[in-house]
């Protein structure tokens, strides 16, 4: 095996052993609310159609990478490659719209009760479904050149100078415009949730800093004064590490997509495609630690299955004495 297939071997298999169980327990853990509380708030519903796509992100594309990589099974054929690329894609874009749609949602949360965007919360809560029917939809379709352009490594002697080489698969583009229009598209599909999910959070954390100010104010003239919802700001916080991280490595992702769609050496080698593999999936195997770190019920979920385990290995143990 080749020193730079186990080097990318190794990075995929890391983010598949943080980014899998991470997610994975984000879901057991709504599931287990879902079924002792019979209901989700919206905004857990948003997190876990969240950790479901990231699931996707990193249980396809990096955990089918990581077997690719160490040659533990062959997988990357024309139609796998037209698979996965697909699915990858619009669970990756997905994930960045739902990452939107959470900082939108808790953004609304912080609207005084009464107000305009008190209903309009209202509203977005009421057609949820809808909103994920119209994002799988618009994802769906603008990923829809995986399906037209994808052929395994098998068949790069079609190659030409409009391909891109993701390493087990070549992105063959018909044309010079046709490339650059698909490559316009994603950029456009991942800076307008990028810019609108800034602003949410900097009206957050403008939000965050004028109620840390009334706090203040109202501890320093009585020894008894308020503190405000924790939980909302907790949940804000928790949205607004979502969303700088987001940015940080979706930037990277984005920079080295626009590097390869205006450098025609980037064809002949997969070192570009892979970086931006990683750190756009490096978001879906990060944000559940977040999430994990940060939202109470999920830690609560969590802590009452550890201790209900224990209970029973202890039960078991004593009735076995």
């Amino acid at each position: 095996m080749a020193s730079e297939e186990f080097v990318r071997g190794m990075l995929y298999l890391s983010l598949t052993v943080v980014g899998v169980p991470g997610n994975a327990t984000v879901i057991l853990a709504f599931l287990l609310l879902l079924y002792q509380e019979n209901r989700l708030l919206p905004a857990d519903v948003i997190v876990l159609h969240l950790a479901c796509v990231n699931f996707l992100v990193v249980g396809v594309r990096c955990l089918l990478e990581t077997l690719a990589s160490f040659r533990l099974a062959i997988i990357f054929g024309d139609i796998g490659c037209k698979a996965v690329i697909f699915v990858y894609r619009t669970s990756r874009s997905l994930s960045i719209w739902l990452t939107f749609v959470l900082s939108a949602y808790q953004c609304l949360s912080i609207a005084p009760p009464g107000s305009r965007w008190a209903s309009v919360r209202a509203a977005v809560a009421n057609y949820l479904g809808f909103v994920f029917l119209f994002l799988w939809l618009l994802n769906t379709c603008m990923s829809s050149a995986a399906i037209l352009f994808s052929f395994g490594t098998k068949n790069d002697s079609s190659t030409t100078s409009h391909s891109i080489n993701v390493q087990f698969c070549y992105v063959n583009f018909p044309s010079k415009l046709s490339k650059e229009a698909n490559g316009a598209g994603q950029v456009g599909r991942d800076v307008v949730p990028m810019a609108l999910m800034t602003l949410a959070s900097l009206i957050i954390l403008v939000f965050l800093y004028k109620h840390s100010q009334q706090v203040r104010g109202l501890r320093s003239s009585s020894s008894g004064g308020g503190g405000g919802s924790g939980a909302e700001q907790r949940a804000a916080k928790a949205v607004v590490a979502l969303v700088t991280l987001y940015v940080v490595l979706y930037g990277v992702d984005n920079g080295l997509w626009v590097y390869t769609l205006t450098v025609r050496k980037t064809m002949t080698s997969s070192l570009i495609s892979d970086l931006r593999i990683f750190f756009s999936s490096l978001y879906a195997a990060l944000s559940p630690v977040v999430i994990i770190a940060s939202n109470r019920k999920v830690n609560g979920r969590l802590r009452c299955a550890i201790q209900e385990k224990a209970i029973q290995e202890k039960a078991t143990s004593v009735s076995s004495m």
